[in-house]
């Protein structure tokens, strides 16, 4: 992994290439994050660093938190991420990782959450055909047949029904990064990525 950075999405908007197309973009606000704890092949196994965004204040974090920061004498952080890396050498414990390590039509990987669309039923969840709507059809939107008779007289795990839809994490890849805004923090990027504004987002790249 070359870099990896916690953010949040500010919002979608369009702009306008050089032959007068109008592009779907996503403006996101990344960074600036704090690496807070860096994880060895020795003690843990495997080789990664933990970063920390947002700043918060102490006391709406745990102990075990609190604890972690005061080690290393960090301010506290909200949110905490993960990021597998090949090598350790460029990195080291209250090290601030920004958007300046990112350049303009690279590509990138996000992850975040999709929006939320309660209990829904089977058709718009799972896009399934509606029934006949007249001559006394009374399947209108019912799902129908859901197991195979006497044998094996039960329903097969993961059997497409109603059910909660939406609501988990989502990750794209592959994204090209049109612009940097180092003064802001910002970036836009082609296209449209999981969550509503003000949604966290994980950015990563190889």
């Amino acid at each position: 992994m070359t870099i990896g950075l916690l953010g949040k999405k500010i919002g979608m908007t369009q702009i306008f290439d050089p032959q007068g197309k109008a592009v779907p973009v996503t403006i996101l606000e990344l960074g600036p994050c704090t690496i807070t704890d860096i994880k060895n092949k020795k003690s843990h196994g495997y080789e990664a660093i933990q970063i920390g965004y947002l700043k918060v204040q102490a006391n709406k974090l745990s102990k075990a938190q609190i604890g972690h920061f005061n080690k290393w004498q960090i301010s506290p952080l909200k949110y905490l991420q993960e990021y597998k890396i090949n090598s350790l050498q460029n990195f080291k414990i209250g090290q601030n990782i920004t958007i300046n390590d990112l350049s303009i039509s690279q590509t990138i990987s996000i992850s975040g959450i999709s929006i939320g669309r309660g209990f829904t039923g089977y058709q718009k969840r799972h896009h399934f055909s509606r029934g006949p709507m007249s001559h006394g059809s009374k399947n209108h939107r019912q799902p129908g047949s859901i197991g195979a008779g006497t044998t094996p007289g039960r329903v097969f795990a993961g059997k497409r029904m109603a059910g909660r839809m939406g609501g988990k994490k989502v990750t794209i890849k592959n994204i090209h990064i049109l612009d940097i805004n180092t003064d802001n923090n910002t970036i836009v990027i082609k296209g449209s990525i999981p969550g509503k504004p003000g949604n966290i987002v994980s950015i990563y790249q190889k």
